[in-house]
C-alpha cells in the first residue's frame, strides 16, 4: 500500500457528498491519479439484481461470491452474525492506488473535508471535530480555522483533497489509536 493516500468527505445527509465526489473524481483522474472510493452505507443495500446467478448464490447462503468478467470483478461478503467491518479492515481490501476518498464515516478517525450545504439547516461539523481539516461549502465559513473552498468548484476541491490527504500508514495508525 506504499504511496496510497487517504482523505475523507464528511457531512450531513443531503449535503451533496456524492454529487461533489462524482464531479471531483474526473478532475483527479485528469491529473494522472488512480482513485479509489470507499462509501459508508447506513442501510441495507444490494447491487445484485434478482435473477442473476450471483444473487442466487448469495440467497443459497454462500458466505462470499466473487463475480468476474473481462471488464470488472466484485466480491460480495455476507456478514451474517459478524460485526460490521471496521474502516481499517475495509481499507486493507483495496488494491493499490494513489488516492482513496472515503465518503461517509463522519465519525471515523481520518482526515476529512466537510461538505456543507446551508439549505440543509444542519450545523457545521468542523467546530467539534478536530479531524476536519478543510471544508467545501456553499457559504463562507467565518473563522473556520481550516481551508475552505466553494462547493461548486471541483478543481478547488480536488486541490484541497491533494493538499490535505494523508499517507495510508498514518491513517492506519490513527484508526488503531482510536480503538484504544
Amino acid at each position: 500500500m506504499f504511496g496510497m493516500r487517504v482523505i475523507g468527505l464528511a457531512g450531513w445527509s443531503g449535503a451533496g457528498k456524492t454529487t461533489l465526489l462524482v464531479r471531483v473524481i474526473p478532475v483527479l483522474v485528469g491529473r494522472g491519479l488512480k482513485v479509489a472510493t470507499l462509501k459508508n452505507a447506513h442501510h441495507d443495500f444490494d447491487t445484485d439484481r434478482p435473477g442473476k446467478d450471483s444473487r442466487e448464490h448469495r440467497r443459497a447462503e454462500a458466505s462470499e461470491v466473487l463475480v468476474s468478467s473481462g471488464r470488472r470483478w466484485a466480491l460480495f461478503h455476507e456478514l451474517g452474525d459478524e460485526p460490521k467491518a471496521t474502516l481499517a479492515e475495509l481499507l486493507q481490501l483495496l488494491s493499490p492506488c494513489d488516492l482513496v476518498v472515503i465518503e461517509g464515516f463522519k465519525r471515523g478517525a481520518i482526515p476529512k473535508i466537510e461538505v456543507f450545504r446551508n439549505a440543509n439547516g444542519r450545523p457545521a461539523l468542523y467546530p467539534g471535530d478536530p479531524l476536519i481539516v478543510g471544508a467545501a461549502g456553499d457559504v463562507p465559513f467565518e473563522r473556520a480555522g481550516v481551508p475552505v473552498v466553494d462547493l461548486d468548484d471541483a478543481e478547488a476541491v480536488a486541490g484541497l483533497m491533494r493538499d490535505l490527504d494523508e499517507p495510508i500508514d498514518f491513517v492506519f495508525h490513527d484508526l488503531a489509536r482510536a480503538h484504544d
